[in-house]
């Protein structure tokens, strides 16, 4: 039986909703519509289960329809604790279902590879977390290389492991998890004082990005509209961390090659654009600025005119030290051709960002899902197409410059008002979503509310979610020492994952 798309509940980015209208089914028919609502080019934003009590779990899906700007959300409750997987049909719920398995136990059966991500459960028969069951590829000269959890670096953990013949990399497992904290059952019961902390700190180079996901819901389960001028502020904001967060990858991409020019002013440049957001707030991650009801800072005249200054020597700083980069030849010759993901490939492993971006998939928040000053003022999408470490670059550069150009329009037209208003309760029985741009990718936050007005469930899925797996498959063919270059091609997080 086929399942007509047209009929299941939707809703629009930032929008909540009584969650008695939303689309039921049963458990043939709810993956039924998620296998060919993703086979007619829609995607998967959030699968997850939430315990009702009684033995059961109910199974949400949030499907993005980008060409329509739509979210459609269905459910289905399953008793038990078995329903057949989604994976051998839907590439992109291989991950989702291996959370939904070890947070609520519920087997996707036929599932071809099902292990922990997190490790979230702590008893004595629990796997330690990174110990799991590796895939390994046999054959004589084949051997196993891995690398991590503990770096080099000073960065967070992840261990890597290499099925290899000579340099030539067979397959790359990644072992996440080192970093889980708990947080969505710390959000739980709330919104409260501690809520937005952990949402500014659920990946901290994201600050701007999920604390606006989770402003935005809860202005929409609290029936509250953000005022215009604090529409504008979360907009620059937004798009100074995407000026930061990419100009440090560029440089770092820079360093993976040895070409350290680049390397040297990208760091520079980078602190610049956060000391711009610390002129705002005073906190270089924007931690503060961002609340529900609006921001919680504003710009006056002397701050906004020192802000077009800084604009000013930033780009043509930027100019200068990334218009190196794609100059060289030598760098070219590294970063054409490796780790390369066809645009098909893109699609069916789901991936967000510049990761898909430079797959050339049109896959944007910002235009395919506008939300506050977006519905106003829309960035043109960049793409590159050849899906290799240059373009996950270069789009990253195209997409610095547009920011640039935003930034530079929204300083010299800000509304005038009040940047904050009072945000009213949250109204008993929704659910909302909300998408937003980050610089990584798909930031997606879903809150369910309860009779009393609380979060009774809420699921956050950052970017890297969506694109670890994607690295890992960029790998395959690859030279094992293309591996830095391909990993920062990414840069994707550990503790926004981990949660």
């Amino acid at each position: 039986m086929s399942i007509s798309i047209a009929n299941i509940f939707s809703i629009t980015n930032g929008q909540a909703a009584p969650i008695c209208d939303v689309t039921a089914m049963d458990r043939r028919d709810f993956c039924q519509a998620i296998i060919e609502a993703t086979g007619q080019g829609l995607r998967i934003s959030a699968l997850f289960g939430q315990p009702v009590g009684g033995g059961r779990t109910r199974l949400w899906a949030v499907l993005a329809r980008d060409n329509k700007s739509l979210l459609l959300l269905l459910y289905t409750d399953i008793d038990g604790n078995r329903y057949d997987s989604l994976t051998p049909y839907c590439t992109q719920a291989h991950w989702f279902e291996r959370e939904i398995f070890e947070q609520c136990g519920l087997e996707p059966s036929g599932h071809p590879w099902l292990k922990p991500i997190r490790f979230p459960t702590r008893t004595e028969t629990a796997p330690r977390i990174g110990d799991a069951d590796f895939f390994r590829v046999e054959g004589e000269e084949v051997h196993e290389v891995a690398v991590g959890p503990v770096h080099a670096g000073i960065i967070e953990p992840g261990h890597f492991r290499f099925q290899c013949h000579g340099e030539n990399v067979f397959h790359l497992e990644i072992s996440l998890g080192y970093q889980h904290r708990g947080v969505e059952r710390k959000l739980v019961g709330g919104p409260d004082r501690r809520t937005l902390h952990y949402m500014e700190t659920l990946a901290g180079d994201t600050s701007i990005g999920h604390a606006l996901a989770y402003s935005e819901l809860v202005e929409t389960l609290g029936a509250t509209s953000s005022p215009a001028r604090a529409q504008v502020l979360r907009g620059i904001a937004l798009e100074l961390e995407r000026i930061a967060n990419h100009t440090g990858d560029l440089g770092a991409l820079a360093g993976d090659v040895g070409y350290l020019p680049t390397l040297s002013y990208c760091g520079r440049i980078r602190g610049d654009a956060l000391n711009m957001t610390a002129l705002i707030c005073g906190n270089r991650f924007g931690r503060g600025l961002v609340k529900p009801g609006g921001t919680g800072f504003d710009i006056d005249v002397q701050r906004r005119d020192e802000l077009l200054r800084r604009l000013d020597i930033l780009e043509k700083d930027l100019f200068v030290a990334i218009g190196l980069l794609w100059n060289s030849s030598s760098v070219m010759a590294r970063f054409e051709s490796t780790g390369t993901i066809s645009g098909q490939d893109c699609k069916e492993l789901g991936l967000v960002g510049p990761a898909a971006r430079g797959c050339g998939v049109e896959r944007d928040i910002r235009c395919d899902f506008p939300h506050g000053i977006f519905q106003l003022e829309q960035i043109p999408v960049s793409t590159c197409p050849t899906g290799d470490v240059f373009a996950r670059g270069y789009v990253r550069w195209l997409e610095i410059q547009r920011s640039v150009t935003f930034i530079r329009e929204q300083l010299k037209g800000l509304p005038g008002g009040d940047p904050l208003v009072a945000v009213g309760p949250l109204k008993p029985g929704r659910i909302a979503v909300s998408l937003v741009e980050g610089w990584r990718g798909e930031i997606c936050h879903v809150a369910l509310s309860d009779p009393d007005g609380k979060f009774a469930a809420y699921k956050v899925i950052d970017p890297s979610f969506h694109n670890w797996f994607g690295l890992a498959y960029a790998l395959r063919g690859q030279q094992i020492s293309d591996f830095p270059l391909c990993n920062k091609s990414f840069n994707l997080s550990y503790c926004g994952h981990d949660l």
